[in-house]
């Protein structure tokens, strides 16, 4: 999970290499990213299977409520999951 140091949103994604997703977004690679720059890694978790992966990132995408993300971001240890 990014956060947008501009206006405070948040980009939901998953990949197999972070660190390399996060460089393309503060390049503006995407177009949604682009604008908002610059992008801060607020959150992540790591799963073994890539199904995993997508099925935790549409849940955290349905949430669609800051509140719940700042509260996750709060209370994460910056471990693992999964």
């Amino acid at each position: 999970m990014l956060r947008s140091e501009k206006d405070r949103s948040f980009y939901i994604g998953y990949t197999s290499n972070l660190e390399n997703r996060v460089k393309k977004h503060q390049l503006g690679y995407s177009r949604y990213t682009r604008t908002k720059r610059p992008w801060k890694l607020v959150y992540f978790e790591t799963f073994d299977l890539k199904s995993e992966a997508i099925k935790r990132e549409r849940f955290l995408k349905d949430q669609k409520n800051t509140t719940f993300y700042e509260s996750l971001i709060k209370n994460w240890s910056g471990s693992s999951v999964g």
